[in-house]
């Protein structure tokens, strides 16, 4: 369905050659523009990682709503409709709000060059900075030290999710040179909590926060998180926290969950109580991280044979992730995965980890993607690691070619792209 903002978003799209060009002396300049709004933001929680930043912002989300506080947060990509980037007390923006905020970033450009992440994050921040939320949560879009959201020069916390390879043209060709992009949103003095990282990049993220002086809590080190029986154990210095385990699904959401509850625990007058915290570990929510699809087309095609899930992982770290899971919710059944993936993307570090646990695959193109990889080119890669794998003309086919020529029942797992599981969604109302 189109939104009244669809036209000056389109419009902004092309204000600069490149889709992505990491640099922040064009924000910086409208920023002065727009009379400085990051200096008026509420409190900021800022975020940097490869995986898991989306999921640790939903719970933390949860927790302070459920302590009654009103939430400001920033994510990127969005799925289905633009609004869902900017989020007040875990709702998108209305249109009106955000095509006032859009057309005031406009004019105050120009024409001059910006990309569109950068001037709908200027809007963003007037939105946060006349909102009346207490605090703001916010995730960086790709990198860290020159993310746009890189200019808030003193949150109130910083937080680093796990590191992974990953947008290795913009961030460089090793993790080590990932994690000195992340740790660019460390801030003299600002307290900094790590999540689960592999030591390449957890030593230069401990190398960064002493030369700027930051109190710096490792995973692993100076608090835990785990899954015990029923519960999540946090343990916290020298406090320990049973609480419920965390209602979305997969087995590393235990530690976004535990990075979620650490961080919350570090908000001064804002932290939520205990309660609040295990009240939000229920009810956060975060679309297509292995959600289940329960109505649309394809459900009614798979019929009570096979369960469809979908997930928008798309790097190495999301692939290790995902065969971690796997086998706890597959229940024994065979998996058939359906993949879509871009052509940027490294897939076959995606697909190693899970081709053991895969009983066939099929590859689709991305709709509306130019940038998609053509599905024979990804079939092939698949076999080549040992799956059983054909291309299909679209994620709707796959479906009905798996519902057709493999016994029930299965377990369907679409995934590959953000972009690919937006699709799925508004097919999927």
């Amino acid at each position: 369905m189109p939104s009244p903002t669809d036209p000056i978003l389109r419009r902004l799209a092309a204000l600069h050659p490149k889709k992505i060009d990491l640099s922040l002396g064009r924000i910086l300049r409208l920023l002065e523009r727009l009379g400085h709004p990051e200096r008026r933001l509420p409190p900021v929680v800022h975020i940097a990682g490869t995986n898991g930043k989306g999921s640790t912002l939903a719970f933390l989300d949860a927790m302070l709503l459920a302590a009654g506080r009103r939430t400001a947060r920033y994510i990127s990509p969005h799925l289905v409709r633009f609004n869902e980037r900017i989020l007040l007390d875990g709702e998108p923006v209305d249109d009106g709000r955000l095509l006032a905020a859009l057309e005031t970033a406009e004019r105050a450009n120009g024409e001059a060059p910006v990309t569109f992440f950068e001037i709908t994050t200027a809007a963003a921040f007037l939105i946060f900075a006349e909102s009346r939320a207490e605090i703001l949560l916010l995730e960086t879009g790709m990198g860290g030290r020159l993310d746009a959201t890189n200019v808030v020069e003193r949150p109130l916390l910083t937080l680093l999710s796990p590191v992974s390879m990953d947008h290795e043209v913009y961030l460089g060709p090793t993790l080590g040179a990932i994690a000195r992009e992340k740790a660019g949103i460390l801030k003299p003095g600002v307290p900094a909590l790590c999540g689960p990282q592999k030591p390449e990049a957890l030593a230069v993220f401990e190398e960064r926060a002493r030369g700027l002086g930051c109190p710096l809590l490792v995973h692993g080190r100076d608090w835990h998180a785990r899954a015990a029986g029923e519960e999540l154990v946090v343990e916290d210095g020298a406090e320990r926290l049973a609480l419920p385990l965390p209602v979305l699904p997969g087995v590393h959401q235990i530690d976004n969950a535990g990075l979620a509850v650490v961080a919350a625990r570090r908000l001064g007058s804002l932290a939520p109580s205990p309660g609040a915290i295990a009240r939000g570990l229920r009810c956060a929510r975060w679309p297509a991280r292995l959600q289940r699809l329960s109505r649309g087309p394809m459900v009614e095609l798979a019929n009570d044979g096979f369960e469809l899930w979908l997930d928008g992982g798309h790097n190495p770290g999301a692939g290790e992730v995902l065969a971690a899971s796997l086998p706890a919710l597959a229940r024994g059944r065979p998996v058939h995965l359906v993949l879509g993936m871009l052509r940027s993307k490294d897939l076959a570090s995606f697909l190693r980890p899970l081709v053991p646990l895969i009983a066939s695959l099929r590859t689709v193109a991305v709709p509306d993607e130019p940038a998609s990889r053509d599905p024979r080119e990804g079939a092939e890669i698949a076999r080549a690691l040992g799956a059983r794998a054909e291309p299909a003309s679209s994620p709707l086919e796959a479906v009905r070619t798996i519902v057709r020529e493999e016994p029930p029942p299965g377990f369907v797992l679409i995934c590959g792209s953000l972009y690919l599981a937006g699709h799925v969604l508004r097919e999927h109302g």
